[in-house]
């Protein structure tokens, strides 16, 4: 009988996402994940210093991710749900996949992360956001409703009976339900979270999603964790982590920023 693991060790790994999926099935942790979140290459088509988003063909990038997929999900908690965070060049072709993996009816949000910077075109609308693609284990998953700033017309008060009301330097405005679409800004160049580790994403993101899908306490997963911005988010709002990523300059960045927030885990 396998050992259960132990769900509040924090883990990083520096190496290969799959082989490291494959061995955390053989330590235990099946059906143990609260919350996976990956922000996987994009088939961008660009060569970065810390990793390449270089492809064949899109069947080589969609059976990349296919194989990490069918584990992800054996490890993810009947509760739990996966969030893949991609842009325009494959999010369409991936959600086909993910439908066959975890089930049409098992999708339950397509998320847009709304941003300022980035190019523009002469020839296309500026493209601005990223899609985040979610989907649950089961039917009975966890979700915790976000709140959300959402002004009245005008900046005024309405005084509706029973609605309550607040202001700001910006006017009136009431607390809704969050929306499936996120303005965010990007982590700027003079920002104090900025590592320079490329396509780092910023905490407030991670912040979101990590309230939403899990509990304090929970078990968290990045398995392309790159600059390490959920494993800092998902230690800063006390929940447990597993980090993966191929690139040793991103476990640096990693170690770096956890170090800072004092927060306790072991390499392997």
């Amino acid at each position: 009988m396998t050992e259960q693991p132990n769900r509040t060790e924090n883990i990083l790994c520096c190496g290969d996402n799959l082989i490291f999926l494959e061995q955390l099935l053989e330590d235990g942790y099946r059906d143990s994940i609260d919350f996976i979140y990956i922000d996987p290459p994009y088939f961008t088509g660009a060569d970065y210093k810390q990793y390449m988003d270089k492809w064949d063909s899109m069947d080589e990038y969609l059976a990349m991710l296919k194989d990490r997929f069918v584990i992800m999900k054996e490890l993810l908690s009947p509760t739990g749900c996966i969030a893949v965070h991609l842009d325009w060049h494959a999010v369409h072709y991936v959600k086909v996949e993910m439908d066959r993996i975890f089930g049409y009816n098992h999708f339950v949000n397509e998320l847009i992360w709304s941003y300022k910077s980035g190019g523009a075109s002469t020839r296309s609308f500026a493209k601005k956001h990223d899609n985040i693609l979610v989907y649950s284990k089961t039917s009975k998953y966890k979700f915790n409703p976000q709140k959300e700033k959402s002004y009245n017309r005008g900046g005024k008060p309405y005084r509706f009976k029973g609605v309550e009301e607040f202001s700001d330097e910006h006017g009136w405005y009431t607390m809704v339900n969050h929306k499936d679409v996120f303005t965010i800004d990007m982590v700027g160049r003079t920002s104090a979270e900025r590592t320079g580790y490329p396509t780092q994403k910023p905490e407030k993101l991670m912040e979101l999603l990590i309230a939403a899908y899990t509990d304090e306490g929970d078990l968290c997963a990045d398995f392309f964790a790159g600059s390490g911005s959920f494993a800092v988010a998902a230690a800063k709002n006390n929940r447990h982590y597993i980090c993966c990523d191929s690139s040793p300059e991103a476990l640096q960045v990693q170690v770096e920023r956890l170090n800072k927030i004092s927060s306790h885990y072991v390499v392997k």
